[in-house]
């Protein structure tokens, strides 16, 4: 993932999870809210209660290696904050992949019903 494409700012992660649409599964949530850049962007956010500062990095790396690799089109102008729950330490990372990729693409089918309005 590129720099260009990741949330860092409080204000930004903020805006997405106050303002945005909420979808989820049993091992994610994901906020989907406008921006006015001309690019979509991540944030990944990792509670302390998942696990000490490996395994929080150890997830965020797997999640943006996720992204990067799905092959899925993210619309322009949209901010995503996907916000990682507890049991997600207890699967295997093929399994992570799977669950956020669906989630991905109910999020990205819900973009294009909305242009289709």
């Amino acid at each position: 993932m590129k720099k260009i494409n990741i949330i860092k700012k409080e204000k930004d992660f903020n805006n997405v999870i106050l303002n945005g649409k909420k979808y989820k599964n049993k091992y994610y949530i994901i906020y989907k809210e406008n921006n006015n850049l001309d690019k979509y962007r991540f944030g990944i956010c990792v509670s302390k209660k998942l696990g000490n500062a490996v395994t929080r990095n150890k997830n965020k790396r797997q999640v943006k290696d996720i992204i990067d690799k799905s092959n899925l089109l993210f619309s322009k102008n949209k901010d995503y904050v996907i916000i990682l729950n507890r049991e997600i330490n207890s699967i295997d990372f093929e399994e992570k992949k799977s669950n956020l990729i669906s989630l991905l693409k109910i999020v990205e089918g819900d973009n294009n019903e909305e242009k289709n309005k």
